[in-house]
């Protein structure tokens, strides 16, 4: 029996067997052969409009020629030097532009591999930054609830979902928690403005309640992601946390993961509301547009320099600022900028977002939309009046995922907290998108959201 499931084992592996993709279960999926723009296909020749560049990733477009040069030019020279004997060229082109595209609002930038590795050192970097200045005590980190910040359990520890807590919260330290605004499913006797004004009271209390000489940061999403499905909050909500933050001295962290590099129709999503800008910022997934795993952390000198005349920043990893990387995300910015997709992801997100309530008003079952330029979200509900959803053995947004397979376009789907916060599909393809493409996907859309309600029965 041994000998025989070792050879089973080994030729699963060997045929691609599904040992190989097992975080996906039993699902079944197509196999990709080649990206172009914004569409993939797949080995049999079918399309798909990529219509969530992937998770939130790429942003501008598959197989950009620009990008696949830098990448076959770089490797050329070097793919990889230890950042402890070397600096790079394209890691000091890389931190020269972003610190451009942010009007200099920060002066430094530290390369990782990725978005929860970009949280993490933001963690420490602030941690650092207080015992520099003297503020032994402050540890504490709060987030918001819901939210997402990263798979890594200093990232998880700040994020608040129902199913990863039950299965991981006895491996680390939760950190404390104030309710995110919400601006769809509210507790009842609020409307959006008056509940993210319980929201910031709630932000005051807890950081006084923890007491501000422990109370290190509070990181939140702009524009929500995998939590909350592009959620908005007021415009008055933003600067108000910055005052709060800068009342009590706890440094404010802006999770620009999905949020930024141009998406929502500013490099940085801080940029739309004036007089909030964090104290640190995260990028990652668009800032190499998924041609190599990339995140960056942005902070400004008055947080860096006490840090290192303190003996430098305690952190580190094997591929944090690599060649390779760097160049690519060097062209990737390059695109950006040369195509204005900052200002194309407004025009074209205002285009594809009207489109999306337009159809909010055929289907009944689009509950919301919502969200800012091309990062876009559409809550998916059972009865609008009650906001009801459908049960879980419906699995109404992964089906709709599948139909859409079907139909031709790919949707990045959420259920959060197994549904105690909505279900939604985020809507935001690469930022070379048009007008044409826009159609051509809600055409689909429509298409899919039919299918699914014939199949449960709604008219």
């Amino acid at each position: 029996k041994n000998w025989f499931y070792k050879w089973w084992l080994f030729m699963r592996l060997e045929r691609g067997g599904p040992i190989q993709t097992f975080y996906i279960g039993n699902k079944k999926m197509p196999v990709v052969e080649r990206g172009e723009g914004v569409y993939l296909y797949d080995e049999e020749g079918n399309r798909y409009f990529d219509a969530s560049s992937g998770p939130v990733t790429c942003n501008i477009g598959h197989a950009n020629p620009k990008v696949l040069e830098a990448i076959k030019d770089q490797s050329e020279k070097v793919c990889f030097a230890s950042h402890a004997f070397f600096e790079n060229r394209p890691n000091r082109d890389l931190a020269k532009s972003l610190v451009n595209l942010t009007d200099n609002k920060y002066d430094q930038a530290f390369f990782v591999s990725g978005g929860s590795e970009a949280i993490e050192a933001a963690f420490k970097l602030a941690r650092q930054y207080a015992l520099a200045c003297g503020k032994i005590k402050k540890h504490k980190i709060i987030s918001r609830a819901p939210s997402y910040h990263g798979s890594t359990m200093g990232a998880f520890s700040v994020s608040d979902d129902i199913e990863m807590k039950e299965n991981f919260q006895s491996l680390t330290k939760i950190s404390v928690k104030v309710p995110a605004p919400l601006s769809y499913r509210m507790p009842d006797n609020f409307d959006v403005s008056s509940y993210a004004k319980f929201c910031l009271d709630e932000l005051e209390r807890t950081i006084v309640n923890e007491d501000p000489e422990e109370v290190l940061a509070f990181i939140l999403e702009p524009v929500g992601g995998l939590s909350t499905g592009a959620l908005v909050a007021p415009d008055f909500y933003y600067k108000e946390v910055r005052d709060i933050c800068e009342q009590y001295g706890v440094l404010l962290i802006y999770d620009e993961v999905m949020s930024g590099a141009g998406r929502t129709g500013q490099f940085l999503a801080a940029d739309h509301w004036k007089g909030s800008d964090p104290d640190l910022v995260i990028l990652a997934k668009g800032l190499c547009a998924g041609y190599s795993p990339l995140g960056a952390l942005l902070a400004p000198n008055r947080i860096v320099e006490p840090v290192v005349s303190s003996g430098g920043f305690l952190h580190g990893h094997t591929y944090a600022s690599n060649p390779l990387s760097c160049a690519i995300a060097n062209a990737v910015l390059n695109e950006v900028i040369e195509h204005n997709l900052t200002e194309n992801a407004r025009v074209v997100g205002d285009y594809l977002k009207k489109g999306l309530e337009n159809l909010a008003t055929q289907l009944s079952i689009i509950g919301d939309v919502r969200g800012k330029g091309l990062l876009l979200a559409v809550e998916i509900v059972r009865d609008k009046a009650t906001k009801s959803m459908f049960s879980i053995d419906q699995r109404a947004i992964y089906r709709i995922s599948e139909l859409g397979i079907k139909n031709g376009i790919l949707l990045y789907t959420r259920k959060t907290s197994n549904g105690e916060n909505g279900e939604w599909l985020m809507i935001a393809p690469p930022l070379i998108s048009t007008t044409d493409h826009c159609d051509e996907f809600l055409s689909k859309l429509n298409l899919t959201l039919k299918d699914f309600q014939k199949e449960q029965g709604i008219i």
